[in-house]
């Protein structure tokens, strides 16, 4: 792996960080992404079809890339729910659209996406499959035209806003998870009802809803991939959203020390700078120590995905490592600018709840170390 970024790379990186800092303000409101006019913009910067083939509108890019720039938009953009509902509407939807859509499909859906003229949210979660997608209570029997859908999803990211659903259903009760297939569902579908957005803990920007599906019917072109293919198709954009995605949050890490050092170098206690205490130090230390730790092994699992798919190892490793590494730095910063930190309006006690759910969604921690662990044959 070269460790060095070319010119061009580091161009694009600088332009997208300035872009992100210049045109979108530094906390969203909860119903912030009901404006089209954002996610027009979002589309404008090329963030919703980064890794979209040109084709169909996208960058065309491969995974290093795509985080890199993922990466840029999660530091320059202090709204940490715009750059996780962007990256989902991307990596849990688009990819597996371009992957394995119809070719009719991918031509009329595609385009709209990276423009952000359709929002899309993914809906897999549900109350009782949350780590265990081989269960899943939503079904999808094949009828007349296609398939009947039936069952409620929750966690549905970008839901309240979403035009298109990519969702999964069991079609097949004793085939596990060889029985999940995958559907991409428009929202006007008839059956098809969307919740009011869950109040949640953080990534306030990022709205999310459950969503039911009441004898739906699915055209059978809409089907990604073929029947029975949906764990794999899952597995591919997870793997996609647990490397990329979370690049966002390498950025988020780099905004943290800067604000850090800054505030380390300027606020005096006892006639010090509070930098120049070793308790302190050791402190900002310690979060860059995990920043750059995460940063490197996003960039190998990104690295690895470009040359041989990548591997359920080291994507893992990425995710946990760079989560983890996320909840720790922002604790650490509400610490370090103490009662200031607590405030709603430095904006710290924001980054500490938007860091959280990083721990669970896509995977939890545990889960990420029981894939370690079954890698390393335990």
């Amino acid at each position: 792996m070269d460790f060095g970024w070319s010119h061009a790379q580091q161009a694009a990186y600088e332009d997208l960080r300035k872009n992100a800092e210049t045109q979108f303000e530094p906390v969203g409101a909860a119903d912030r992404l009901t404006e089209r006019a954002v996610w027009h913009r979002l589309g404008r910067l090329g963030l919703l079809g980064l890794c979209v083939p040109a084709r169909y509108g996208g960058g065309g890019l491969g995974a290093l890339d795509t985080a890199l720039r993922v990466e840029a938009f999660g530091r320059g953009c202090a709204d940490t729910g715009l750059v996780f509902a962007a990256s989902a509407h991307l990596f849990a939807c688009a990819v597996p659209t371009a992957h394995h859509a119809d070719n009719a499909v991918k031509e009329r859906i595609l385009p709209a996406m990276c423009r952000g003229e359709l929002v899309a949210g993914n809906a897999m979660t549900e109350a009782g499959a949350g780590s265990d997608v081989s269960r899943l209570a939503t079904t999808a029997v094949e009828a007349a035209g296609g398939w009947r859908l039936t069952g409620t999803k929750t966690f549905v990211t970008n839901g309240p806003v979403a035009d298109v659903f990519v969702t999964y259903a069991t079609t097949d009760p004793a085939a596990g998870h060889l029985g999940v297939t995958a559907f991409l569902v428009d929202r006007d579908t008839p059956g098809l009802t969307v919740g009011p957005p869950l109040d949640k803990m953080g990534l306030a920007s990022a709205p999310a809803a459950r969503v039911s599906f009441a004898n739906c019917l699915v055209p059978a072109e809409r089907v990604l991939g073929v029947p029975g293919q949906g764990a794999a198709i899952f597995q591919h954009s997870m793997r996609w959203e647990r490397a990329c995605l979370f690049a966002g949050y390498v950025g988020l890490l780099d905004r943290l020390l800067d604000r850090c050092l800054a505030h380390a170098t300027s606020r005096r206690q006892f006639g010090r700078r509070i930098g120049q205490f070793q308790t302190v130090a050791n402190r900002i230390v310690d979060m860059k120590l995990r920043t750059e730790s995460a940063r490197l092994l996003l960039y190998r699992a990104c690295w690895e995905m470009d040359v041989d798919g990548g591997s359920e190892l080291n994507v893992a490793l990425s995710k946990l490592a760079v989560s983890e590494a996320a909840v720790a730095g922002a604790l650490d910063a509400v610490r370090l600018f103490g009662g200031e930190g607590y405030l709603r309006d430095a904006g710290i006690e924001t980054t500490l709840r938007d860091a959280v759910p990083s721990t669970i969604f896509s995977g939890t921690s545990d889960v990420q170390r029981m894939l370690v662990a079954r890698e390393l044959g335990l």
